[in-house]
This record gives structure tokens, sequence and C-alpha cells, in this order.
């Protein structure tokens, strides 16, 4: 039998065409799709002609055509290659509407993502080393009790990863200010070096808590004290974390 000539039982096509054997008894009840032929023990046979038509309706649907308007193109005065070109486009436009679609979704992702609080995983991603669960709940223990850390909590609690390479940023740039400063040969209790512990005092107080000098000469102090903070400036540059604190105190001292 050649595939002109070929029949399928309901049970055939329909493992044939991924269409349920349910779905084809009502396609036929309706009037969608009735077999062609009937074999001599007066079983419905599909010929190839009603496979064709199956994908054709198996296509509208897939487009979320009802089945009446569906019946109505099929039946209508077009031939097969006018249902594929009206498929076609059909498809097309949907593609172009999908398209639209992922990207304002995208955008919407992009806006959600871009307000979340920053994660750990942010902030590991941001800071590296300088961001540890110990580092955290050393802080913790040691200003837990104290008014600046609820106060620096309460701000950074709504920052996002963006506020937070904002805020890298800023640091590294200050970092790179003492650096190049003390590079220069300008000394410690000088105007530009003092500027730059300024500049470091406003940030610290502008985005984590209210900073005095006082308070900040505490820090500049720590900055020799702690060996992991001395040792982050340190690294940066041989003797920064001295230079770094004695510019914190020049600051202090000229405004006091």
């Amino acid at each position: 039998m050649t595939r002109k000539d070929a029949t399928w039982t309901v049970g055939r096509l329909a493992d044939r065409s991924g269409v349920t054997v349910r779905t084809l008894h009502h396609y036929d009840e309706i009037g969608l799709l009735r077999p062609t032929e009937r074999s001599s023990a007066g079983y419905r046979l599909y010929t190839e002609a009603d496979l064709v038509r199956l994908q054709q309706i198996v296509v509208y649907r897939r487009l979320e055509l009802p089945l009446d308007e569906i019946a109505d193109l099929l039946d209508g005065p077009d031939g097969t290659v006018e249902h594929l070109r009206r498929q076609r486009d059909v498809v097309a436009a949907r593609r172009d509407e999908l398209e639209v679609l992922v990207d304002a979704i995208d955008q919407a992702l992009e806006r959600e993502m871009n307000n979340r609080p920053a994660t750990d995983e942010d902030m590991r991603e941001l800071f590296g080393h300088g961001f540890s669960d110990e580092y955290q709940a050393e802080a913790q223990e040691r200003w837990g009790d104290t008014d600046r850390w609820a106060q620096s909590q309460a701000r950074t609690a709504r920052y996002t990863k963006a506020d937070w390479a904002q805020i890298k940023d800023e640091q590294d740039a200050t970092n790179d200010a003492f650096i190049a400063a003390k590079r220069a040969g300008e000394p410690a209790d000088g105007d530009v070096a003092v500027a730059i512990a300024e500049r470091a005092r406003g940030q610290m107080d502008e985005r984590f808590y209210d900073c005095d000098h006082e308070f900040h000469r505490c820090l500049g102090e720590m900055y020799i004290s702690d060996p992991r903070f001395a040792a982050t400036y340190n690294d940066l540059e041989p003797g920064l974390a001295q230079y770094v604190r004695d510019a914190i105190v020049a600051n202090a001292d000229r405004s006091s």
C-alpha cells in the first residue's frame, strides 16, 4: 500500500499525531474531522487527506482559535496553500507579540531585581573576603547594642545590589586617593590627605550612621590596632593603614 493509499484507525492516528482518541471522537461528533473511509468490518479509517486536515486543526488550536472558527476556515474556499500562508501570518504576528511580551517581562524583572535588597551572595560578589558571616557576627557582638549599629542596620536593610556597588566604588575611589597622596609625598596631616579623610568620614556619615569627627578618630585607631583592618589597607599599599589613621586624626584635630 502506498502512502497515498494509507489509512489509519482512530487509535493508530492518535498514536501517530499525538491527539487523543477522545479528542478525535469529539472532532468526529461535531463534524470537524470525520474519517473518510470505513473498513469492511465497519471501522472508521482516516486517510492521508484526513491527516493533513488534522495537522491544520492542530496548528489552529495551538493558535487558540475556537473549533467553530477552525471549521469555517477549513471548509471555506481556500486551498491548503492559502491555509498554510494564513497560518504562517498568524504565527508570525503571534511571535512578534510574544517577543514584545518577553521584552516587557525582562524589563520588569530587571527593575524588580534592581530594587530588591542585596543578598549575602550579592555582598560576597561585590566585597569578596571583606564580607563574611564571621565579620558580620563579630561586628554585631561588638556594636550590636549601640545606636549607630541600629541606625546602620535600618539604612542598609533597603540597599540594593546597585546601591552597594556604588558604595564600593566610592570606597575604592577614596582608597585610591589616599594611595595617590601617599605616593606623591603628601603628608598625612596635610591639606590633601585631610580632605580625603573628611570625604571618607562624610561617606560613612551619609551611608551608614552618624559619624562625627571623634567617632571617626576611633575608627582610625582601629585601622591600625586591628590586624585585619590594617592588612586590608596595607595590602593595597604598604604603610597605608598608618597613613589613613594619621589623616583621620589630623582631620579630627582640625575640627575640634
